[in-house]
């Protein structure tokens, strides 16, 4: 079944993401993150790494270094595979910025911003994988040990 319901941005507030994929398009320095929430709303951030001129672009660069160290709980980061970030959790705050297009004047564009991002290991109310692996082997562990006789 196919929603009719037009796209709406995620309210603001804050919030816990998921980064579902990332594409890396090299040639023009454009760096694409999508992620969800637990409540399955899409966002997408797009980081510019580099210039019209194919030069570096610094502010983008520190931005996108912060949140992958960020997202990755790891400060110590000198370079990343943004493959890697695939999988992992952040929080954020989510804030509209509201402009008027300048296309069509008149017409109002909400664009969505990312601040006061945070490491988190799931969404909330949920266990962090880590710990349900735990919890799995110790079970198993008891298990075991109660087949054996130990």
């Amino acid at each position: 079944m196919i929603s009719l319901k037009g796209f709406a941005p995620i309210s603001e507030g804050v919030h816990v993401f998921k980064i579902t994929g990332v594409e890396y398009k090299e040639e023009f320095g454009k760096l694409i993150l999508q992620m969800v929430t637990k409540e399955g709303k899409k966002h997408t951030e797009n980081y510019r790494l580099l210039d019209g001129k194919s030069q570096p672009n610094p502010s983008a660069m520190a931005a996108f270094s912060y949140f992958a160290k960020t997202v990755m709980n790891n400060f110590d980061l000198e370079e990343i595979d943004e493959q890697e970030l695939v999988g992992h959790y952040f929080k954020a705050t989510v804030t509209h910025n509201i402009v008027e297009s300048n296309k069509t004047p008149g017409k109002m564009l909400t664009f969505v911003q990312l601040s006061n991002q945070e490491p988190a290991d799931c969404f909330e109310g949920e266990q962090p994988a880590e710990e349900i692996m735990k919890v799995e082997e110790n079970e198993t562990d008891d298990l075991l040990a109660s087949i054996l006789g130990n």
